[in-house]
């Protein structure tokens, strides 16, 4: 049976978190790996983006179950920890990259971080072994800018330059965008198409439809505190609060609708 809905998961880092601040966004190896046979026992299974986006279009049926699983920045600890696992179960899986950073650092952290700890990026040669075991690797800008904030110009070449550069390095077209931080607006999405993008990933949780806008693709972010059981309760509701009383507030609503609905 066609799914009706498909969810996208959100990563960043896969590591150790050293303080609260990095804890949101770095899952630890063994939590990850638990996610995954948690996702597995359930039944689920990882699609290509190319046929995540030929099933929004359309185009190809995939079956109930079905999820894509992206990470943001393109962290080296994503080769470390991640492929390994995701080769064993056989998932595609989709890296957005940083272009003008690979082989650098997430300096976009550095004043935010209590810390001021960065960490390292994938390089050039780390990226296309990667992408011989399978891994696609799509944009995330040059320079990780938040692009509202961004004039026509430099807008254009934080998605333009990036595109061309990550093609050169993939010798592939790049089709898919996230957009840093989340930050996007009609501007910001009408340059994203007009670059040649054929579709763009917000952070917005959600599910994904049919008839979902190909610039603001819903996922879920997944957080370092997420254990597997709340990872599945986020799945279940589309949320990004895999909470317990987030579920329990959900199940209590539903039950007030019905009751309210009984009375009239």
């Amino acid at each position: 049976m066609n799914a009706k809905k498909i969810v996208v998961l959100m990563y960043h880092r896969l590591g150790e978190a050293h303080n609260a601040w990095e804890q949101k966004y770095c899952v630890s190896p063994d939590r990850f790996a638990a996610q995954m046979r948690m996702l597995t026992n359930r039944g689920m299974k990882a699609v290509a983006i190319d046929d995540f986006i030929a099933w929004l279009d359309g185009k190809i049926q995939l079956p109930e179950g079905s999820f894509l699983l992206t990470f943001d920045d393109g962290f080296r600890g994503v080769r470390d920890y991640a492929l390994p696992v995701l080769k064993q179960l056989g998932w595609p899986f989709t890296v957005f990259l940083v272009s003008d950073l690979i082989g650098g650092r997430d300096e976009w952290t550095r004043s935010s971080n209590p810390s001021g700890k960065t960490f390292p990026l994938l390089d050039a040669d780390e990226i296309r072994d990667m992408q011989n075991h399978g891994v696609s690797f799509h944009s995330h800008t040059c320079n990780h800018a938040s692009l509202p904030s961004l004039d026509d110009s430099a807008l254009t070449h934080e998605l333009v330059r990036s595109r061309e550069s990550l093609a050169k390095l993939l010798t592939h077209e790049v089709s898919y965008l996230a957009y840093p931080f989340g930050h996007v607006d009609d501007r910001v999405e009408a340059a994203a198409s007009k670059a040649g993008y054929r579709a763009a990933f917000s952070t917005r949780p959600g599910f994904n439809r049919l008839d979902e806008n190909r610039f603001r693709v819903r996922r879920i972010d997944v957080f370092g505190s997420d254990t597997a059981a709340m990872l599945w309760r986020k799945i279940k509701f589309g949320s990004n609060d895999g909470s317990l009383t987030h579920t329990l507030g959900y199940y209590l609503d539903r039950i007030k609708s019905r009751l309210s609905g009984a009375r009239q």
